[in-house]
């Protein structure tokens, strides 16, 4: 891990998550795997910015890869809440005034220090963005991106509505077709977070009354939002996979780019790309007004570099589309080039077994919430390193800056979409399982570049009475999975109970994580309450899923004070607890890997005590380091276990 730690202290300590210049739009002048880009000072998290005279946004981003052509709205915004749903009857989209709005830097989640029950439950807040135009030609046009609003956004510019779209996590775009060219532009984003029972994660009371779901519920622009500019045609999106057969075997990678026309005449497109150097050979084509077009090729790359954790070399990607000799368009990535499979239940990468070991991360900070900066996000992923990590996953997708660092690093990513404990009544709702599964192929379309990410889990904690709804949705769920993405694992999470017999459903699936609480929660009926017992539940899954690799994608202890090794909630109990979860999973060589819950403290919902006799709500205390930043005894524990007993075998 000596030789991932330097990567990652070279390209991602120092660059903070600045946004990358204006000259690194140039696929021509990108950085290669691990190269440092010049950055600048990123402001305390606090900071906000006077009010100022609205400016042209600047060319640049927060992540490397993707579309070229995209200006950081940054700097001066606005906001102000409206908890009682006045904004559409009073025009807030509308208004010229700012008058009743406060000044904000994007992200920013409006209740991140607000710790009520009415904060979980969810209002409405506007944001509000001033702004000039770029200057470009009469042939460009202008769309707006949104890297993550918690929940429902509706997008307004000068007034007039542009577009809609639920779910956080992932993003979505909302072309600028009023953009006034000349003077000041009015962007304006109604938020809605309050959660229903067929969201993902749903929201819904407790048994107390107090309000539900998975975690806290944060409002707002929780990531940031891009101006992007398309030149009459635009690489809407680029997929580059590697297949490998054998270690010693050349390499082919699939290189398509899905072309969209957004001018009103016929174009002939010409495009020039390459993978590592190599130059790939795309047929030139010719696009109607609006027209989307797909075009592929193959290129073969001889003995490849592979990627795998302790060497994770990458390989840059680059295309761009050509109307005469004219440059009109540009996105670049970067792939590893590496196999996932699995055989008689275990994990191979490359054609090699590995023993994963890591912890689960959660975008959340105490002054901040989800609205994470570059610098936060940086810190958070050095804390994976350093506790010797080579897995790590979230209730959801993670910011492409996690993904990016994890790529670098040789850090594997369980990907998994927020389908949480959805109830079976929901999920006989066709509106519910369509949700999952348009968040399935949203997040597959955006991470399917990343080296790091091996399997696509579509749901977690389930109920475990499987229902023909249920079983109807992971069957469906598989389906797209496999069709789009063919060449890694399609997984489940499970709440890991003795008494829930083998899940037919679970089956079909290349990868099963279950989440293990012995010695900690009881579990119902007291199953799970003797960890003595964890071995040879891990036995009966292995039955059960023979032909699945087996992971433990949760285990812990909640620990916020200082007390006797055998009392639940002291540092010392969770210290001894997680060394006999690790040791009981590295006895068992058909554990393909283990993730802890979790790597930092973090805020659940009102009244949340997690088994804790002394718990403090709402505030998750499982984590290996507190919300301040302290490590506590089992970090160095677990750290010492992880570098002893993975990755190879």
């Amino acid at each position: 891990m000596a030789r991932t730690c330097s990567i990652l202290l070279a390209s991602c300590l120092l660059a903070l998550g600045a946004a990358v210049p204006a000259g690194a739009d140039d696929p021509s002048s990108q950085p290669g795997p691990g190269a440092v880009a010049p950055t600048a000072p990123t402001p305390p998290p606090e900071a906000q910015p006077a009010p100022s005279a609205p400016q042209a946004p600047k060319l640049g981003r927060l992540y490397q890869d993707g579309h070229g052509g995209r200006f950081l709205l940054d700097g001066s915004w606005h906001f102000r809440l409206d908890p009682q749903d006045q904004g559409l009857r009073q025009g807030f989209a509308r208004s010229p005034s700012l008058a009743g709005w406060q000044p904000i830097a994007v992200p920013y989640a409006w209740n991140a220090t607000d710790l009520s029950d009415e904060s979980q439950r969810g209002s409405i807040g506007w944001y509000r963005k001033d702004f000039r135009a770029p200057r470009a030609s009469r042939t460009v046009s202008w769309r707006l991106r949104f890297e993550s609003v918690n929940y429902r956004a509706r997008v307004y510019l000068n007034g007039r509505e542009l577009g809609r779209h639920e779910g956080a996590q992932v993003p979505f775009e909302v072309p600028a077709s009023k953009l006034d060219r000349r003077g000041v532009n009015r962007l304006v984003v109604r938020v809605e977070n309050r959660r229903r029972s067929t969201d993902l994660p749903p929201g819904r009371d407790q048994a107390n009354g107090q309000p539900g779901g998975g975690w806290w519920n944060y409002g707002g622009l929780l990531r940031e939002v891009y101006l992007r500019r398309v030149d009459r045609v635009d690489i809407a999106e680029l997929l580059a996979r590697p297949t490998l057969r054998c270690r010693a075997c050349d390499a082919t990678v699939l290189l398509r780019a899905t072309l969209r026309n957004a001018g009103g005449a016929r174009r002939k497109v010409r495009m020039r790309a390459s993978v590592g150097g190599v130059t790939a050979r795309l047929p030139t084509v010719e696009l109607g007004p609006g027209a989307v077009r797909d075009v592929a090729t193959t290129v073969r790359i001889r003995d490849p570099r592979l990627w795998e954790p302790g060497a994770p070399e990458l390989y840059p990607v680059r295309a761009s589309a050509m109307i005469g000799r004219r440059t009109v368009a540009t996105h670049s990535t970067h792939i590893g080039i590496r196999s996932v499979r699995v055989r008689g239940g275990r994990l191979l990468l490359n054609g090699r077994p590995l023993k994963l070991l890591g912890a689960s991360i959660h975008e959340d900070h105490p002054q901040v919430g989800a609205a994470l900066s570059g610098a936060q996000r940086t810190q958070l992923f050095q804390e994976l390193l350093d506790l010797g990590a080579t897995v790590t996953r979230a209730h959801y997708p993670l910011h492409p800056h996690f993904l990016e660092m994890a790529d670098r690093a040789g850090v594997l990513v369980w990907d998994q979409i927020p389908f949480y404990q959805i109830r079976n009544e929901a999920i006989r709702r066709k509106k519910v399982r369509s949700k999952g599964l348009s968040y399935l192929e949203a997040t597959i379309r955006r991470d399917q570049n990343h080296a790091s990410v091996f399997a696509w889990s579509v749901a977690n904690e389930l109920q475990s009475r499987v229902t023909r709804s249920q079983d109807r949705y992971i069957k469906d769920a598989k389906v797209t999975a496999k069709r789009l993405d063919p060449t890694r694992l399609t997984a489940i999470d499970f709440a890991g109970y003795p008494s829930v017999g083998a899940v037919e459903a679970y089956r079909r699936l290349d990868a099963v994580g279950v989440n293990s609480y012995f010695g900690w929660y009881p579990g119902p009926g007291g199953q799970v309450v003797d960890r003595e017992q964890l071995g040879p539940y891990l036995d009966q899954l292995h039955r059960f899923y023979r032909r699945s690799a087996l992971f433990v994608t949760e285990f812990g202890a909640e620990a916020n004070r200082t007390g006797p090794i055998d009392e639940k909630g002291t540092f010392e109990f969770q210290r001894e607890l997680m060394q006999f979860h690790v040791e009981t999973y590295a006895r068992k060589p058909f554990v393909s890997g283990a993730m802890a819950w979790i790597l930092r403290d973090f805020r659940v919902r009102p009244g949340w005590d997690g088994g804790n006799p002394k718990p403090r709500p709402p505030v998750n205390f499982k984590g290996l380091i507190d919300e301040s930043g302290n490590r506590k005894p089992a970090f160095d524990e677990v750290s010492r276990l992880y570098r002893d007993f993975g990755p190879l075998e």
